[in-house]
């Protein structure tokens, strides 16, 4: 990280106590951003306030984010990095990131490798992504730029309108009480690809709200 420019390093649920001897004796000149670290329960702690949330995965899911590169990634970070918070999210050495919380991200990066042999640790992942990064805030040619006015909301108020919709749609017998999540996801998904701001959300639980108002005056006049 410090090589490449960058110093917010979050922790979430280290095993072993933080920061201990090895940590400290493996980052060298980089123990300065290894003693500053943030450590957190979980990872929506981590992500906390931030409009754009990238996970690093090797693996592909059955319901699959947006995936992108690397180079592509961090073009998007810097041409957002301007209006809000951007995390960038690497997994567990051996396993990465769990289903629950790629769902957390916005879009997926994924390193492109050979076909053979694609097997990538977990700090040969960070030196790749953060290379680009450092390359793409380096370039001086202009990327895109996100409108002024939009400030996506961060990942806790959309985690809270996910709950509010799955318990408007059983209320409504939408969901399949037996079967909620597959239909979750592709919902969460397309909300995560939209992105709302604070006054689009604002009109989605409107309609949660207008949806539960309504479908109780239907109960109540018996339809």
């Amino acid at each position: 990280m410090k090589v490449m420019g960058l110093s917010r390093l979050f922790l979430v649920a280290p095993e072993a106590p933080f920061p201990s001897s090895r940590a400290t004796a493996m980052a060298t000149s980089g123990d300065d951003i290894l003693q500053k670290a943030t450590v957190v329960d979980d990872m929506l702690a981590a992500i906390s306030g931030c409009g754009l949330v990238l996970g690093t995965t090797a693996r592909l899911r059955s319901l699959p984010l947006p995936v992108t590169d690397p180079r592509k990634a961090a073009e998007r970070v810097l041409a957002e990095a301007p209006q809000h918070e951007v995390a960038i999210v690497f997994g567990r050495e051996n396993s990465g990131l769990t289903n629950e919380e790629t769902r957390l991200c916005h879009y997926l990066v994924n390193i492109p490798t050979s076909e053979e042999y694609h097997s990538l640790n977990l700090a040969q992942a960070v030196q790749v992504v953060t290379y680009e990064l450092h390359m793409a805030a380096l370039s001086e040619l202009p990327g895109e730029v996100a409108p002024p006015d939009w400030v996506p909301e961060p990942p806790e108020r959309l985690e809270f309108y996910f709950q509010r919709l799955q318990r408007t749609l059983l209320e409504i017998g939408f969901l399949n009480p037996d079967q909620p999540k597959r239909l979750m996801q592709r919902l969460r998904r397309l909300y995560q690809r939209a992105r709302p701001d604070e006054n689009e959300l604002n009109i989605l639980n409107g309609i949660l709200s207008a949806t539960l108002e309504r479908a109780g005056e239907r109960e109540d006049d018996g339809a």
